[in-house]
């Protein structure tokens, strides 16, 4: 039995054709237009010559254009690789080599590091520009303009005989060791996670109108905005970069329903200075993920505004959603929730064996239907993270004797900052490439806003010195912004460890 990604976009077009899809500023699809469009694209990558099957890479917004080009690669039987549009050049070579991407779509405010990276790439060799004129079809030299594309394409008429099994996206996430990882989802793993957000964890219909402010390059805001909500014939109200005033326009105006958000969105809304002069009635669902929600803004959030958020965990290799507080039982802030059905959780302690008393606390280990295949080309990786189908999330857990699960610490150095998962090896092979350090580490310190900020500590060589204005502004040009310490502080030496490890622990005091 074949199954696509696709079909959850064909199915509501054929049930309902003009319902409202997608809104972006005044302008909104219906799904049937979405649908064409999406067929348009897969007819326009078969023009160019993309094989069934190669990778196509996304650097895009939260714009029409990424869902159309998302569903419009899965019609054509290729996998999505979404790329995180906050990259740097040398990040977009690194994933479009990695990945095996052959095409890549690109927002043309992101052009510049885009293109200076796919001419790095020999394998990609097609670079699809979108334009936010929608009538402007030019495009630069040895490059496709989107419209234009759709424009000359013979749209494809019927989903491809995918699999179940069949990669569909790869999320690119990191380690605490080595570069980022693409992390291999099937067409069932993100089907069924979509499916079960939609029907069991959240009820949502045709009258859903949910604000998108989380990325859709991200899985969170794949899975649980756009696929879940499109999967229910519900209306996508798009905000490419998430700022509090505005968001609090689009709520109103829009009488948006479902809000779904990292922990920080709900702090800059709850504090916003204009906050009760919105009328935010219509709101009945809302969702928090993508790190710990504090217990104090949780509750003052549903007081206010007389909602009951459902805070979830998951990670990019789950589909994401693998834990859930769920409506018909009381939640408790704090809390990850319950395992969603078909999914079992597991804690074990250091030396690999099963903890069963409550409140003891061990490594969270994931099995079930959300588990990612595998790390795209990492053999050696997947044969430690996944064993006999139990996915190791290095996070660190404690279960009540009522079954819910919170997270007490991270096995990995992992930041997580406004959302987005840091990971210091990353950083620290930047520093370590500047010609003046001797010694780096990053850590993760708390934030008010963020949850936690990035700090990185140095060592200078001997004879050298910068400023930490230079630092930051070199680490700015080689990391995404999400990703650069914002603070700096310098040592004559790290402290290490008999085995000259150093102790970061010491350093984070």
């Amino acid at each position: 039995m074949s199954l696509n990604l696709a079909s959850i976009l064909r199915v509501s077009a054929q049930k309902q054709p003009k319902q409202p899809a997608l809104t972006i500023g005044e302008r909104t699809f219906d799904y049937g237009t979405l649908d064409a469009y999406a067929r348009r694209f897969a007819g326009g990558l078969q023009g160019l010559g993309v094989a069934r099957g190669s990778h196509v890479a996304l650097l895009l917004p939260n714009v029409p254009h990424f869902t159309m080009a998302y569903y419009g690669a899965h019609y054509a039987a290729n996998p999505v690789v979404p790329l995180n549009v906050l990259l740097t050049a040398d990040e977009i070579a690194y994933h479009l080599e990695d990945s095996d991407a052959v095409a890549v779509v690109v927002w043309e405010g992101f052009f510049e590091a885009a293109h200076a990276a796919f001419l790095r790439v020999e394998t990609c060799r097609h670079l699809i520009v979108v334009k936010a004129d929608p009538t402007d079809t030019a495009a630069p030299e040895g490059c496709v303009n989107f419209t234009a594309l759709l424009g000359g394409a013979t749209p494809v008429a019927e989903l491809p005989d995918t699999m179940p099994d069949d990669t569909a996206v790869i999320l690119y996430t990191s380690g605490t060791t080595g570069r980022p990882k693409g992390a291999e989802l099937s067409h069932f793993n993100l089907y069924y996670n979509a499916e079960y957000t939609s029907t069991r964890l959240l009820p949502l219909g045709s009258d859903t109108v949910a604000l998108v402010a989380l990325p859709l390059f991200h899985s969170f805001g794949q899975t649980v905005l756009q696929n879940g909500v499109l999967r229910s014939g519900g209306h996508l109200v798009l905000m490419p970069r998430f700022e509090p005033t505005a968001a609090f326009q689009l709520l109103a105006g829009h009488k948006v329903s479902l809000f779904a958000g990292v922990p920080t969105m709900y702090f800059a809304l709850l504090h916003h200075p204009e906050a009760a002069s919105f009328d935010l009635s219509a709101l009945r669902l809302c969702v928090s993920g993508g790190s710990a929600m504090p217990a104090s803004v949780m509750l003052a959030f549903d007081e206010r505004y007389n909602v009951n958020i459902l805070e979830g965990y998951g990670l990019s290799e789950t589909s994401p959603v693998a834990s859930f507080n769920v409506l018909d039982r009381p939640k408790k802030p704090g809390s990850i929730g319950l395992p969603i059905e078909g999914v079992e959780f597991r804690l074990v302690d250091g030396e690999g064996n099963v903890v069963a008393d409550a409140e003891t606390a061990g490594e969270i280990q994931i099995k079930g239907h959300n588990v990612m295949k595998g790390y795209y080309k990492r053999p050696e990786v997947n044969a430690t993270t996944i064993v006999d189908g139990w996915f190791g999330t290095g996070d660190i857990g404690v279960r009540d004797d009522e079954g819910y699960y919170r997270i007490v610490d991270r096995k990995k150095d992992m930041i997580i900052r406004g959302g987005f998962n840091v990971y210091p090896r990353e950083i620290e092979e930047v520093l370590y490439a500047h010609p003046a350090i001797g010694e780096a580490a990053v850590i993760g310190v708390p934030h008010t806003s963020h949850g936690e900020e990035v700090k990185a500590v140095v060592a200078f060589k001997p004879g050298h010195s910068a400023t930490v204005e230079e630092l930051q502004a070199y680490c700015k040009e080689h990391l995404a912004a999400y990703k650069y310490p914002r603070l700096f502080a310098v040592m004559d030496a790290l402290p290490k460890g008999p085995t000259g490890k150093i102790l970061k622990r010491e350093l984070r005091g």
